[in-house]
């Protein structure tokens, strides 16, 4: 569990690419403090497990799902990335609650400054803004970001300076994407909905997969006077 305030930038050190996978190697600082095999450190909002470090880098396994849902497999030695450790129980909750399971990208469509703020704009599909809600909050690259505005087609963002500055963002350009993570609130709320309304509709004798369920029970007949 993350909580999407980025503890610091690190940079691609290598990417050893498989057919369909990948192994990163991440240099890095401050996540490397107390690091342990099988650690979970995201990287660009991204859960990835820790399989080997050193005192100035850290390797990870990215698997065919990730490299398919994420901007994982563009980057290339060189390039900056967002990091952040496991939350501690007990710790500061200072974003929201993130999970390092990405559902999907988004294309930086706009950049432009807003006095001491930098406005973003991002297009993405429609299965991922479904889930964007206005002042809600999303995980743009791993870092906790509160929604702006929300359309049909895009959504947007505002950046403080000092957020820019502590993240990848301050490299990006429009045309780039990113990772993307919802707010997993809504998504299990939409689940439990979906579940109820599904067993609901049984018990009204509506049909459900194709089949119509009867509402005919003993305990009904017999109120019933039969």
């Amino acid at each position: 569990m993350f909580t999407g305030i980025i503890e610091e930038v690190g940079e691609i050190r290598s990417v050893r690419k498989g057919r369909h996978s990948a192994v990163l190697a991440v240099g890095a600082q401050k996540v490397l403090d107390d690091v342990r095999i099988g650690d979970s450190i995201a990287v660009n909002g991204i859960c990835l497990t820790v399989t080997g470090f050193s005192e100035k880098d850290f390797t990870a396994d990215v698997m065919h799902e990730t490299m398919n849902r994420s901007s994982l497999g563009s980057l290339k030695p060189g390039d900056v990335v967002n990091l952040e450790r496991a939350m501690r129980l007990g710790g500061r909750f200072g974003g929201h609650i993130v999970s390092g399971h990405i559902d999907g990208t988004a294309a930086i469509s706009e950049i432009k400054k807003d006095e001491n703020a930098v406005w973003y704009r991002l297009k993405a599909a429609p299965q991922i803004l479904r889930y964007i809600v206005e002042k809600g909050s999303v995980a743009i690259d791993g870092i906790s970001l509160t929604v702006a505005f929300v359309t049909d087609r895009e959504f947007g963002v505002s950046i403080i300076p000092h957020t820019r500055e502590a993240t990848s963002l301050t490299k990006k350009k429009v045309g780039d994407t990113v990772n993307i993570e919802n707010d997993c609130i809504g998504k299990y709320v939409e689940k439990l909905f979906g579940s109820l309304d599904k067993t609901q509709r049984a018990a009204d004798g509506q049909e459900t997969d194709g089949k119509k369920e009867s509402t005919l029970t003993r305990e009904k007949l017999l109120s019933l006077g039969y």
